[in-house]
């Protein structure tokens, strides 16, 4: 099956151990072959329109952005629905977005879902609250998590389908 969709993402493979079982069981993304991460655009475009001159602009606009460090310092939640990490400091991570939502306003963040941009890792989401709250309380014992956040990575896959694959990595800026 060929992928219908893209997204730009943050890896962030330090969070794996911690978080990766509860992601395994409450974030089906998990189950594509998604990392743990920070979405910058999902979703971002479509495969059809990934090419050498996008993949330049990408390029271009990512590697300006310095390299950053983060923690995830703590789980907050939205609404009883999702459980997720908050990253600190979050600007760079909406500098990200803002700087290739600018270069691709047609691709806006979440689909033009949410007004907000919160920058988050998610642990779990539309599962039971019990569930939910479990791995809330766990992960929380094993913050902070720190990083040095060097890539943006485009991924491209079809939701509820197995493997999401790496397109390319970008590399932020030293």
């Amino acid at each position: 099956m060929q992928p219908t969709e893209t997204a730009l993402i943050v890896p962030i493979p330090e969070a794996e151990k911690v978080v990766g079982p509860f992601r395994a069981v409450l974030d089906r993304s998990a189950s594509w072959g998604v990392p743990a991460h920070v979405t910058v655009l999902y979703p971002f475009l479509p495969p059809n329109r990934i090419n050498s001159e996008l993949l330049a602009a990408l390029s271009d606009v990512i590697s300006v952005i310095p390299r950053f460090d983060v923690a995830l310092t703590h789980v907050d939640w939205f609404d009883d629905a999702a459980v997720w990490l908050a990253p600190r400091p979050d600007r760079p991570f909406r500098d990200v977005t803002a700087a290739v939502w600018r270069l691709f306003p047609e691709a806006p963040p979440y689909g033009g879902a949410h007004a907000e941009i919160v920058p988050h890792l998610t642990i779990g989401h539309g599962a039971d609250k019990s569930g939910l709250s479990q791995a809330a309380h766990v992960v929380s014992t094993h913050l902070p998590i720190t990083a040095t956040i060097d890539v943006v990575r485009l991924i491209a896959g079809t939701p509820e389908q197995y493997p999401w694959t790496t397109l390319r990595e970008f590399t932020l800026g030293p």
